[in-house]
Parts: structure tokens; C-alpha cells; sequence
């Protein structure tokens, strides 16, 4: 249940403090008084469209907060998602309008926390259904009867429905799958043939090693210099190691100063560390004319193994230059179209394969139409006589009222095309809502329809702004007494012209607009603003707002009115609490 409401600088309010009960909360003012901008605020501060035009001319933040009270279900639900509660049952739900250097900003919080539009959105049904001008013109849409259907039926045909809607998608991701194969069977045999011989010509390359080519490049500078790094290995080893022409070597005069060295740390012990230099110098020395020595005498001229290495550094640069500037890219490619190749290959994904899933998937989706189908006949049959039930007191009492299934192609929400067919008068054919009921009657069937789904599960709080346009006499009085039989169950916020349905109020609300002096808003002397007001009335505002409402007559005329309108509506709710007792 909505307890209160703070709306700051939306629209033409620049500041309103309201405070709701239980029961039926009622509105009352001009037209343009601004009594839609209240209900507006209820439904943008649980998420509904906003934009910058919503704040207030003049001022560059909006601020709107309502309080909900929360029933042990709700708790439940708010357990669930992690939220706690002010005082054990409060959720206190608020949205800040700003504008800066032209950039518009909408921000949600729930008990202060900052919040995602989507879980305001989850929130929203919980708390209200707004019932807004001109939505009785989409009573005739056929996509919303089949959404108030299914929503009468409740869970299980919600739960049916997602199967439908499971079943589609996989009906057409196989269509699509089976479709593409076949428009691109003659490129994929295509591509099949181009990868098998791809992957053939990369077999035989006999690719191993992504360093291979600069191996081999490296092994062919060796051997077309061989003759080259004999000599100059046999250079080396002789300034190394041993001279052939009885110079002296490298080892020859590190002998020499080692021997020296020796004598000198005998008298001098400090010399040891020079004379361990040079004994390790004359080893790797020795070490490296030995091996110098034994590379020369391996190396030999291989003409055969030259002409080998030409020919596979030719057929890799040939294979570099096709499938990728490097040998490690190449092989990248060689794994990637390997993998292609099994996947166009693989069995599961013939074409043969696909038609089977197909069908299997459009079996399945048809089965599980067929399921919906039935179960929409069933809640039809609830609703058709559940809504005569709720019709009837709304001065219809011939009314007749049938929902029509009619079969079409399978769709995400079921193979069934719905409309609700309607006869108000006697003798009159059943025809579509949307050509046969006037402005008044279509007000009715939503106030009916709306009575339907409060008595199983919905919102705590129902909104209905001029539920009532267009209907008088005593049609009206039949829809003040539905707006009170609904207050029984629901809170109900109600925007309405009607004097009868004021009177059933509960609380009531006068809306009107006032122009307010200069420095009551803070603006320069010669400024002036038009806002909105709202007054709680007690029973002697209530008395002059119900003879206002009934126009036309002397004051004491209207004020007798006014009167006789209060008692009417005591007796009609004791008649009411009576019948629910019963």
C-alpha cells in the first residue's frame, strides 16, 4: 500500500507532501488542475518514461519519493532479494531527475541504496497497476487479450508459456540452421575442396618446427662457406694452440708465464692469485685450440646436403608466401582449417542431421502449442464467466462476453490468435470488443476486467485515472460502487469528474492550481509562477468539492446535492459491506 508521496519541482509541482490511506483515494479538481501529474509521479518513481521536459521549468533537479508498506509476501520477496526493510515493512522507493550542461540523468534507489532500472522494474507490479487515460482504446489489440488471458491464468500458464517461447526459439535456430545449410551447400563443397587440398599440400610440407627455416638458412651459410671455415679454424688453432711453422702459440706463452709465475711465488706468495689467472687461461686456451682443432677436421664439403637445404628453404618460403609471412602463422592456419574441415565434415551437421532436428523441433514446438491451446480454453471459460459476474453491476445486466481462440502459425506466445467478443444489448450478435462497445462500456469492461485480476494475485495498489470518463447517471453510480468493492481488497487511487464516485471515497483529494506570489518560490518581485496545490479534505470540503462537481446549480442547490450525493454513498458502502459479508 502506497502510505505517502514527495514530489519536488516535476512537472508543475514545485513541492507536495501527500499522505494515503486505506481504502478508496480519490481526486477531484478542474480539468488541467493537474490531478494525472500526482498518478504520473507514482508511475515515474517506479520506473515509468521520463526525460527532461518532466522537471520542473527553471529548476535542474527533480526529486519524487513514495513509501510502500509491504504485506508478509512482499517480505518474502524482498528476503529474497537482499533488500531490507525500514521499520521491519517499509521500502521507501525515490528517483532523482537532473540536468547538467544539457545532459538528462535518471537515478533510482530503494531505502537509499542505489538501484538498477531493472530491478525497479521487477519491483513495479508488486506495488501498483496504473490504469491510464486512453487505454481503453487497446482493449481491441488482440496481443493484449492474449497477455490478459494468460495472465489470468496465473503461473502455470505463464510457466506454459515460456516453454512455447523455449520451443520457438529452437524450432527457428534449427530452421535457420537447416535453411543456411541448404542455400550453401554448393559453397561448402566448395570450401571443402579448397581446404582438403590446402591441408594435403601442408601434410606433405611436414611442418614440425616453426624455427625451421631459419635453422635451415643458418646450416646453408655453413656449408656454402665450408671451405672458407676450414681455413679459418685451422688459423685459429694455430695461434691457439700449436704453430706449424715453430712460431710460438697462445698456450706456448701462457706455459712460459705460468712457469715464471711459479718461481715468483715461491718468493712472493701474493703473486698466487695472478699465477690461478693465468693457469685458468692457459686451460680454456688449451681447451679451445683442442676444439677449434677437431671442428676443422669434421668439417666437410656436402654438396648433396647443400642442394637439400636449397630445396626445402624454396618449398617453405613457397609455403610462407601462400598461407602466412611467417612458419609459425602457417601453422596457426594449417590447426585452424584442420578444425574447419572436421566441422564441415562432421556427421552430426549433415544435411540429413539438420532436417532431422528440424523436425524434431517443430514436433516439440507443436506439442507444446497444443498444451497452451487447451489451457487457454479452460481460463477462458473462467474468465468469460467471471467477468459477466463483474459486468452485470455495472449496468450491463444483458451483457454477453465470449473469448474467441483462433489457430495460427506457431509463434513465440503460442499458435492461438485471441479476441474477446462482446454484445451489451439483448438480441445483439457477439462482434470484436473494438466494434461494437461505446466510450462508456469500454470504461466498464477495464473496470471489470481489472476487478477479475484483483481477486487472484496482483498489485496492492490499483490506479485508475478517469476510469469513469464518459459514463453518467446511473452507470456511474454502478462504477463508484465497483471502485468500492475494490478498495475492499486493494487500495485504490482514483482520478475522476464523477460527484458519486467522490463521495465513496475514503480519502479525498481537491487538486488545483494557484498562482503563487514572488517571494513564496524566491523569484524576483516581478516573477510569478502557476504550481499545483492538493488539499485533504475533511467533510466540509468535501461537501463544497461535491457541489462544485455538480455544476449548474445554485450554491444551496449544489451544497443539498452535495449532501444527498455523502448519505447515497454511506448507503451504498454498507449495501456493498453487507453483500461482502454475505
Amino acid at each position: 500500500m502506497l502510505i505517502s508521496l514527495r514530489i519536488d519541482n516535476f512537472a508543475l509541482i514545485d513541492h507536495l507532501d501527500l499522505e494515503f490511506g486505506p481504502g478508496l483515494n480519490v481526486f477531484t479538481g478542474e480539468t488541467g488542475a493537474g490531478k494525472s501529474i500526482i498518478l504520473d509521479a507514482v508511475d515515474a518513481v517506479l520506473g515509468g518514461r521520463v526525460d527532461r521536459r518532466s522537471i520542473r521549468s527553471g529548476a535542474d533537479r527533480a526529486i519524487l519519493e513514495a513509501a510502500f508498506e509491504v504485506n508478509p509476501a512482499l517480505m518474502d520477496w524482498f528476503a529474497e532479494q537482499e533488500i531490507d526493510l525500514v521499520d521491519g515493512s517499509l521500502v521507501v522507493c525515490s528517483r532523482e531527475l537532473t540536468v547538467n550542461q544539457d545532459k538528462f540523468r535518471s537515478r533510482s534507489r530503494l531505502n537509499g541504496i542505489l538501484v538498477s532500472r531493472g530491478t525497479v522494474d521487477r519491483l513495479r507490479d508488486r506495488f501498483v497497476e496504473i490504469t491510464a487515460q486512453g487505454q481503453t482504446v487497446q482493449l481491441g489489440e488482440p496481443t493484449l487479450q492474449r497477455e490478459w488471458l494468460d495472465l489470468y491464468g496465473g503461473a502455470p500458464t505463464i510457466a506454459l508459456r515460456q516453454q512455447v517461447t523455449l520451443a520457438h526459439a529452437k524450432a527457428r535456430n534449427a530452421a535457420i540452421a537447416l535453411e543456411k545449410r541448404q542455400q550453401g551447400e554448393q559453397q561448402r563443397l566448395q570450401r571443402l575442396d579448397l581446404l582438403q587440398y590446402q591441408i594435403q599440400e601442408l601434410e606433405t610440407a611436414e611442418l614440425a618446427d616453426a624455427d625451421e627455416l631459419e635453422h635451415l638458412q643458418q646450416e646453408h651459410q655453413r656449408l656454402n662457406h665450408i671451405v672458407e671455415l676450414q681455413q679459418q679454424s685451422y688459423q685459429i688453432y694455430q695461434a691457439l694452440y700449436q704453430h706449424d711453422r715453430g712460431g710460438e702459440a697462445a698456450a706456448d706463452l701462457l706455459s712460459r708465464a705460468e712457469t715464471l709465475l711459479q718461481d715468483m711465488v715461491e718468493y712472493d706468495s701474493e703473486l698466487k692469485p695472478i699465477l690461478t689467472m693465468v693457469e685458468d687461461a692457459l686451460a680454456q686456451v688449451t681447451e679451445a685450440g683442442q676444439q677449434i682443432g677437431r671442428y676443422g677436421e669434421q668439417l666437410e664439403s656436402d654438396p648433396d646436403r647443400l642442394q637439400d637445404v636449397e630445396d626445402r628453404i624454396h618449398d617453405l618460403k613457397q609455403i610462407c608466401r601462400k598461407y602466412g609471412p611467417t612458419l609459425a602463422e602457417v601453422m596457426d592456419y594449417f590447426d585452424r582449417i584442420r578444425a574447419e574441415l572436421a566441422e564441415l565434415e562432421d556427421a552430426d551437421q549433415s544435411l540429413e542431421g539438420l532436417e532431422k532436428a528440424y523436425c524434431e523441433a517443430q514436433t516439440r514446438l507443436e506439442e507444446a502449442c497444443h498444451l497452451l491451446t487447451a489451457e487457454r480454453h479452460e481460463i477462458a471459460r473462467r474468465l468469460e464467466i467471471h467477468l459477466i459476474r463483474e459486468l452485470k453491476p455495472l449496468a450491463m445486466e444483458s451483457v454477453r462476453f465470449k473469448v474467441e481462440i483462433i489457430p495460427t502459425e506457431p509463434t513465440p506466445t503460442g499458435s492461438d490468435r485471441i479476441q474477446f467478443c462482446f454484445s451489451p444489448n439483448p438480441g445483439e450478435p457477439l462482434k470484436p470488443l473494438s466494434d461494437t462497445a461505446s466510450g462508456g462500456e469500454m470504461s466498464r469492461f477495464l473496470l471489470a476486467l481489472k476487478a477479475c485480476f484483483s481477486q487472484i494475485e496482483g498489485s496492492g495498489t490499483l490506479v485508475f485515472d478517469e476510469i469513469d470518463v464518459g459514463v453518467s447517471g446511473r452507470v456511474a453510480t454502478a462504477i463508484a460502487q465497483k471502485l468500492h468493492q475494490l478498495s475492499h481488497r486493494h487500495q485504490v487511487l482514483c482520478v475522476t469528474h464523477q460527484p458519486l464516485v467522490a463521495a465513496m471515497a475514503d480519502h479525498h483529494f481537491r487538486v488545483a492550481k494557484t498562482v503563487i506570489p514572488s517571494d513564496e518560490n524566491g523569484q524576483p518581485a516581478s516573477d510569478k509562477r502557476t504550481v499545483v496545490r492538493v488539499a485533504s479534505l475533511d467533510t466540509g470540503g468535501r461537501r463544497e468539492e461535491l457541489a462544485q462537481l455538480a455544476s449548474g446549480r445554485s450554491v444551496r442547490e449544489a451544497i443539498a446535492f452535495a449532501e444527498s450525493l455523502l448519505t447515497q454513498a454511506d448507503s451504498l458502502r454498507q449495501n456493498g459491506a453487507k453483500a461482502l459479508q454475505s
